[in-house]
């Protein structure tokens, strides 16, 4: 779970990983300004299976595409990617070819059980 490179909110992904590892999810929580070669070594080191992203400047939620392009060069199209954010929303999940949409805290943890299951799983 990371902010996108650019933007340093954090409090709306701090809520997020919270609710996750309350629901029984391993987060690994990657911080602000996490550009798409930190999310593609997490993800390598932890063996994740789902990668979140928030955003809350419109100027950064573009980096969201870069980051799911990323992915798919390194041959990762099997990890699930969600993305939330005040600039975001289902329409633009859908654009940029993400897995889906958070619309607050409680929804993304919500959409997670959704893609992997309730089970615990690496975020």
């Amino acid at each position: 779970m990371g902010t996108v490179q650019g933007d340093l909110h954090d409090i709306g992904k701090n809520l997020v990983c919270l609710m996750a590892e309350g629901a029984g999810f391993e987060v690994h929580d990657l911080g602000t300004d996490v550009n798409a070669s930190t999310y593609i070594n997490a993800l390598k080191e932890h063996k994740g299976s789902l990668v979140g992203r928030i955003a809350l400047l419109t100027t950064t939620m573009t980096y969201m595409a870069k980051v799911i392009g990323a992915f798919e060069q390194e041959g990762m199209d099997d990890i699930k990617t969600c993305i939330g954010g005040a600039p975001v929303s289902q329409m633009f999940a859908d654009e940029i070819g993400a897995d889906g949409y958070g619309a607050d805290a409680a929804s993304a943890v919500d959409l997670f059980k959704d893609l992997i299951g309730s089970g615990v799983a690496k975020a």
